[in-house]
């Protein structure tokens, strides 16, 4: 009898290992699924034309029903010439069509957005209705699309031209607040040389939370009213070798809507003892 515990024990850990050595074969594994499940006719020019029409006409009126927009520091895109990398803050599935109706058309029409390829691609007509409204491209949640050693699709896109919106997030948060800022674009940036431009969006959350599946109205005493959703670019930061400091930076445009680095110590050290693989 005393001999199970032991036994049980080197079948745990001979476990973990197996685990451990397959962990590299699974992260190339599922970052070759994501790009298999790419849809490239989405970002051809009939496919362009499509989207732009069906944003202008279709989907920004319908927004405009449920929400007031406005678009501040556009003024810090004017000279930026793609590709470039956008990162924004998540909590609702509405940050994807506000941020891009913010955009101007000259980097709009060539912006990809990188969509969780467990969520939006397990359904093929699902997937080939978000690429061609929103030019998604699909990417593994766990890193499969973003490690640090790219060569994955969505390197190519970058290689292109393509301009990428990014969540670094991984998900939307639940309580409305910003949530950790994984390194996965700082990376992406460094490994292509291109600047990271920080979006913070506002008011989503409350037009449209996580589970609901259409956008809603205040409830006013009289008459219902509009939400208001701010999108606001800050100034774009420039590739860094130190991608904790760079991801500093995104992390408190998020939170204060301020370039700087966070002041926050718990903040820093919280960044630090992040993996650098996310």
């Amino acid at each position: 009898m005393p001999v199970l515990p032991f036994r049980r024990k080197r079948s745990w850990k001979r476990r973990m290992k197996d685990v451990a050595r397959s962990a590299p074969k699974r992260g190339r594994e599922l970052k070759a699924a994501a790009s298999q499940l790419d849809i490239p006719w989405a970002r051809t020019w009939p496919a362009i034309v499509t989207r732009e029409n069906f944003g202008r006409f279709i989907l920004r009126p319908m927004m405009d029903i449920y929400a007031a927009r406005r678009a501040t520091g556009r003024e810090k895109l004017a000279g930026l010439k793609g590709p470039v990398i956008l990162v924004a803050n998540h909590a609702s599935h509405m940050d994807t069509p506000v941020i891009l109706a913010a955009l101007p058309w000259r980097l709009r029409k060539k912006t990809a957005v990188a969509a969780a390829a467990d969520y939006f691609y397990k359904n093929r007509l699902v997937a080939a209705a978000v690429s061609l409204v929103f030019n998604t491209v699909p990417i593994e949640r766990r890193g499969g699309g973003m490690a640090k050693n790219g060569g994955g699709h969505l390197d190519k896109l970058l290689d292109q031209g393509w301009n990428l919106l990014l969540f670094p997030e991984g998900t939307r948060t639940r309580d409305g607040g910003p949530g950790r800022v994984r390194r996965g674009a700082a990376v992406l940036a460094a490994a292509h040389n291109l600047s990271i431009v920080p979006i913070r969006v506002t008011g989503t959350r409350a037009a449209m939370p996580p589970g609901r599946l259409w956008p809603k109205r205040l409830h006013g005493k009289v008459f219902s009213r509009r939400h208001r959703i701010n999108v606001s670019f800050g100034e774009p930061i420039r590739p860094m070798e130190d991608t904790t400091a760079l991801i500093e930076r995104v992390q408190n445009f998020f939170d204060t809507g301020e370039g700087g680095a966070s002041a926050s110590p718990y903040r820093r050290k919280k960044l630090v003892g992040t993996p650098s693989s996310d």
